[in-house]
């Protein structure tokens, strides 16, 4: 009996061996991501700060710097920027004086469900601005009109203001609850949307207004 050829795409070996080199890649390169990912959002340390070392996710003492946020030509949008030592609430913080007021920050904002008005790192609802770089509106820097409000010097001290009496300072944008949030809880929310404006996002959220100009122009915080 003549031998039959038989085409490679019908052949059962042929597709079990593609199967399974195609699995074996697959895992490889899940497992790869998976190390790559956990090295791009661990949490950096005081020491990379002060070394100059940019993480991804700054250390809690990234409070004790000025934050801005620049466009990167080279990667097509906006990335923070961390700058000189800047105080925060009028001291510097330490290490730990840092990680315990962050901690409390995240605490309170789980406790007060900010993520059922506000949207933070693409969690959370749209119902009130987006809070991943609230630190960086220009409606709470000098000069701002958020800031001018409160009567306040600082950023911190007017976010600060504002948390705990969002009812004296009613805005056609702003019509935050009294959540009955005390001084040293508000010192916290402050803290971690400071350090939450620091975390490289790949430049979400997108179209976010950096100057007062473009605040006074129509743009805002988000979009």
């Amino acid at each position: 009996m003549a031998n039959k050829n038989v085409s490679v795409w019908t052949s059962i070996p042929f597709w079990r061996r593609s199967a399974a080199w195609v699995t074996g890649f697959a895992t490889i390169l899940l497992i790869w991501l998976s190390f790559d990912t956990l090295g791009q959002i661990s949490m950096g340390t005081a020491a990379d700060l002060k070394n100059g070392v940019d993480k991804r996710v700054p250390a809690a003492s990234v409070i004790n710097y000025k934050i801005d946020y620049k466009y990167s030509k080279k990667r097509g949008h906006e990335v923070p920027v961390i700058g000189e030592k800047q105080p925060f609430f009028g001291k510097e913080w330490s290490e730990k004086e840092a990680d315990q007021l962050l901690h409390l920050g995240k605490l309170t904002s789980q406790a007060k469900n900010c993520m059922n008005c506000h949207t933070l790192l693409g969690n959370g609802a749209y119902f009130a601005p987006d809070l991943t770089k609230a630190w960086l509106d220009p409606a709470w820097q000098n000069g701002g009109p958020l800031q001018g409000m409160t009567g306040k010097k600082t950023v911190e001290e007017a976010m600060a203001e504002f948390l705990q009496h969002p009812s004296q300072y009613p805005t056609h944008a702003r019509m935050m609850p009294d959540l009955g949030i005390t001084a040293e809880e508000a010192k916290g929310l402050v803290a971690f949307l400071k350090q939450m404006s620091s975390i490289d996002t790949n430049g979400f959220p997108r179209g976010f207004s950096k100057t007062l100009k473009t605040f006074e122009a129509g743009g805002t915080y988000a979009h």
